[in-house]
């Protein structure tokens, strides 16, 4: 996304001047996979008039029992020409939100969710900056160009060539992120081998949701250019740390960081971390929204698997690791880049930002390693588990009226419907751990 304001005219000037041949109109399903429609210079008049209508039946998610004719409405600000494509005949993109005949927001746009959250802040005086850190892996192809399950370098954390054999991706990754006018702030090689992180800087709510989107996008799209196969599957190997999406999230008023209290943390951070832990069971269902999302959040792989919060403990939950100027932030580490992240996000901001309405405490903070405590240390800490498998994730989010308020009835009952459906085909899938454990013994 631009800093710039873009406006119609600025479009179509831009347009002409780069040679622009087509438009990718783009937006999000519920579950945060981009889809987009593609249309040529010549549509771009009725596309930015908000005359781009497409039919929602087939779109996973979707209500397709009542008016499927909606329209895309472009974001102006979001105008971007792809760097990778040719030099004649570019391509651009616009996000859009989704509308109903009438203008009306579609119930089922997750955008118009995070929307919502942070129009109830800024009526109230609040606005919200987030800032992601982003993990993925790349793995080999095969002759065909189809993933392999075996990545690119053995390489561990922070580690350079030749034992991160990742890095000319990951500088191309970088470097078509800047040309699309991101601010990247670090990248490197994580833990495990084949896994890396790009963190780009802090911004508004919805900007940093919808570079999260595009991000994506760009990661696959410039893997797949250097022969690799990019993917953001929370863990795709066995006995190895898993991949991330961690939020660090700052909350203003009249302009001013109210995390930004020095050396002590301050109420607001205190009641904002204590909302987090109150609706994080309620909510996980969106910030770990799969089956694998579970296999990540288990103790021994730097990821939390308790609901509790610390200064100074990395591994927790919920990590407040600056109060001073504008680093000052809250950093919320369960939620993975399977999620959808307008939901993430919203969802995360919005139970915070209900800690500090109501004036919540947290409970103390835990500085220890948890893994090592045992069940009765842990219950004498108070400490509780986060959800444990997608369908207890869906257990908490079926009775949870903060989570029917957040998403309304329809959004959050066929969320639901779709992850049951989507547990239940895990269900009865026969893994290869079953036969290999089984087959022979019995």
């Amino acid at each position: 996304m631009n800093d710039i304001m873009f406006t119609k005219e600025d479009i179509f000037s831009m347009v002409e001047e780069e040679d622009v041949r087509f438009i990718r109109l783009q937006f999000a399903d519920i579950f945060g996979n981009m889809k987009n429609m593609a249309v040529t210079v010549s549509q771009l008049p009725r596309a930015l008039d908000n005359r781009m209508m497409f039919d929602c039946s087939s779109v996973e998610g979707f209500d397709s029992s009542g008016e499927c004719d909606l329209y895309l409405h472009p974001i102006l600000d979001s105008f971007e020409i792809f760097p990778w494509r040719p030099h004649q005949g570019k391509v651009a993109r616009l996000i859009c939100d989704i509308c109903n005949p009438d203008g009306s927001p579609y119930v089922y746009d997750s955008r118009n969710v995070l929307k919502r959250v942070l129009s109830e802040a800024k009526e109230l005086g609040y606005e919200f900056k987030v800032s992601p850190e982003c993990e993925f892996f790349l793995f080999n192809t095969d002759e065909n160009g189809n993933p392999t399950n075996i990545t690119n370098d053995e390489g561990g954390y922070f580690d350079v060539a030749p034992l991160d054999n990742g890095e000319n991706c990951r500088r191309d990754i970088v470097m078509t992120l800047e040309d699309m006018g991101y601010e990247v702030e670090e990248s490197h090689h994580e833990v495990a081998g084949g896994q890396h992180e790009v963190d780009f800087k802090y911004d508004e709510a919805m900007v940093t949701a919808d570079r999260l989107l595009t991000f994506k996008m760009v990661v696959k799209t410039v893997a797949k250019r250097n022969g690799y196969f990019a993917t953001f599957m929370p863990k795709p190997l066995n006995g190895k740390n898993g991949s991330g999406m961690h939020l660090n999230m700052s909350v203003y008023k009249d302009g001013k960081n109210l995390f930004d209290t020095g050396e002590e943390i301050g109420q607001a951070a205190k009641s904002f971390v204590a909302g987090l832990l109150r609706y994080i069971p309620e909510i996980c269902c969106l910030t770990n929204p799969t089956v694998n999302s579970y296999k990540r959040l288990i103790p021994g792989y730097n990821a939390p698997s308790y609901i509790a919060w610390s200064k100074k403990n990395n591994s927790l939950l919920v990590r407040v690791p600056s109060t001073k100027g504008k680093h000052a932030r809250v950093e919320l580490r369960s939620p993975d880049p399977t999620a959808n992240p307008y939901l993430a996000i919203a969802a995360a901001l919005a139970a915070g930002f209900e800690g500090i309405k109501q004036g919540m405490t947290p409970p103390p903070s835990v500085d220890c390693d948890m893994s090592r405590l045992s069940g009765e240390e842990l219950t004498a800490l108070g400490v509780k588990a986060l959800p444990v498998s997608l369908r207890q994730a869906l257990e908490e989010a079926r009775k949870s009226e903060f989570l029917e308020k957040l998403l309304g009835k329809k959004l959050l009952n066929a969320y639901i419907s779709a992850k049951d459906a989507e547990y239940d085909d895990y269900r009865k899938t026969v893994s290869s751990w079953e036969v290999e454990k089984y087959l022979f013994r019995y």
